[in-house]
């Protein structure tokens, strides 16, 4: 071996090392609440639009537009009361994204008031129905899981309260929903929203248990009417074929803020509202959807009211 060898052998050769890629971010958090509340809220608004330009909606195209500015405006008012009065900063504060989140709910109580109400020539009594709906949500609460709640949909009991007061007052036709909807096939309205109806509470709400615990009930009770009490089956399951009972399923008994969240108690919550309409109706009780699923909503607060009494003297004796 000759000298330039030796000094090419003690050479080193440096092999670049590449460095590792930094760390990706986690991906946000995707609050489902809020998603769900969004794509209710076009859904409904969508509907809405398109109900008084194309469906034959009954009512005013006016209802709507004022029923949003009373809902807007009596939220924002009950909420900066509430916080005023309990010390705690108001939920439509931060910005204008949270302003827009806090507005959802209010959104979605009006346009379901102003679609399922029928008030012939008058818009107060939509605006009465906005109106309870906005203040039962501060009057009625429970504390659950540590945080004070709403126990009442506020859609539904704004509906109810106005029925009972004013009887005068009814549910829109089940026609107006496909009142010109002839021209294309009859059920392609009813599949769509039921189609997108149940992709949202599958991926979103979580609330498909609820869905098939108040449809199997309400075939039970069908089924029940039937065979005890003579009913003409076919006529106890009709309403599942409409657009109305569509959108109760879908898009009000399904209410996140008010229904549980266990599987097992979203079943016992659909079966039981089930149960008391099929009571309604044998009791010749109007507009029994909407009664039932109120007085659903309160034996749960009962059950939570005494649940939380009990956790309270648990503690006060340990």
């Amino acid at each position: 071996m000759t000298a330039t060898d030796q000094v090419q052998d003690s050479r080193t050769v440096t092999i670049p090392v590449p460095r590792p890629a930094p760390p990706r971010p986690a991906p946000p958090k995707v609050d489902k609440r809020v998603a769900a509340l969004r794509r209710f809220a076009v859904s409904i608004s969508v509907f809405t639009i398109v109900g008084h330009v194309f469906l034959g909606f009954e009512q005013a195209p006016i209802t709507p537009v004022l029923a949003l500015a009373v809902s807007y405006t009596t939220a924002l008012l009950f909420e900066f009361l509430d916080s005023w009065a309990t010390g705690r900063t108001p939920e439509y504060t931060g910005g204008f994204g949270a302003l827009v989140t806090f507005l959802l709910p209010p959104h979605i109580t009006a346009l379901a008031c102003a679609m399922l109400l029928y008030g012939n020539a008058s818009v107060w009594p939509y605006l009465f129905a906005v109106t309870v709906a906005s203040a039962s949500k501060h009057l009625v609460r429970l504390r659950v899981n540590g945080r004070l709640k709403h126990v009442l949909n506020p859609s539904n009991t704004g509906i109810v309260v106005t029925l009972i007061l004013f009887p005068w007052v009814g549910i829109a036709p089940p026609y107006q929903f496909t009142n010109n909807f002839h021209v294309v096939v009859p059920w392609a309205l009813p599949l769509g929203i039921l189609m997108l109806g149940t992709m949202l509470n599958s991926k979103l709400t979580g609330k498909m248990p609820l869905i098939l615990g108040w449809a199997g009930g309400f075939v039970l009770q069908a089924v029940v009417r039937w065979l005890v009490l003579d009913h003409a089956l076919v006529g106890a399951l009709l309403p599942m074929t409409g657009v109305a009972f569509i959108l109760y399923t879908n898009y009000m008994i399904t209410d996140p803020g008010t229904t549980p969240r266990k599987p097992r108690n979203q079943v016992v919550f659909g079966l039981t509202t089930a149960l008391v309409y099929g009571v309604l109706v044998v009791s010749d009780v109007v507009f029994g959807l909407f009664f039932a699923l109120v007085i659903t909503c309160v034996l749960r607060g009962v059950v939570l009211a005494v649940a939380n009494r009990r956790a309270a003297r648990a503690g006060a004796s340990s």
